[in-house]
């Protein structure tokens, strides 16, 4: 009998009050990344790393809707050192510490660097749009980027 793989289940960015649930995102058809359905939930891209294993794990979410403002809507304000938290389904908590945020204009955005799981440190990538929105050019022009280091994972606590 073989163990379920472990997956993250929650997000929590005390800075700006997020809590959320995660789903599981893959590919599209086209080979893009697949984005949460709603704006109340983020993702995890499950076509790398579980939160807290070598590479770089990476989870989207989007920044509003038609509604308003959605799960990330907050992203871009987050600071070096605010402290990011993956509750993982083997009840165990993935702590991660902010690097830096980057906004990139969507032409530009380094995906490589971004989904790269070949990296050998321990490292989770948070996604949204942002920038300018031009409705007529498809939507937002940037993506914002939140880089974090993998501080420790500990038997689970909310």
């Amino acid at each position: 009998m073989t163990a379920e793989p472990v997956t993250p289940e929650q997000l929590s960015i005390p800075a700006i009050g997020v809590t959320t649930e995660l789903v599981s995102l893959g590919l599209n058809t086209d080979r893009t990344v697949e984005v949460p359905r709603g704006p109340g939930r983020a993702g995890w891209f499950n076509q790398g790393p579980t939160p807290g294993q070598s590479g770089s794990s990476v989870i989207l979410g989007h920044v509003d809707s038609v509604d308003g403002p959605a799960v990330f809507f907050r992203l871009r304000y987050l600071e070096q050192g605010d402290l990011v938290r993956v509750r993982l389904s083997d009840a165990t908590l993935a702590r991660f510490e902010v690097m830096r945020v980057a906004t990139y204009a969507n032409e530009a955005f380094p995906a490589e660097r971004v989904y790269a799981g070949a990296i050998r440190h321990r490292a989770l990538n948070l996604v949204t749009c942002g920038g300018e929105y031009d409705a007529d050019a498809g939507g937002y022009q940037s993506n914002v980027v939140v880089y974090t280091r993998h501080l420790r994972t500990t038997a689970g606590e909310a």
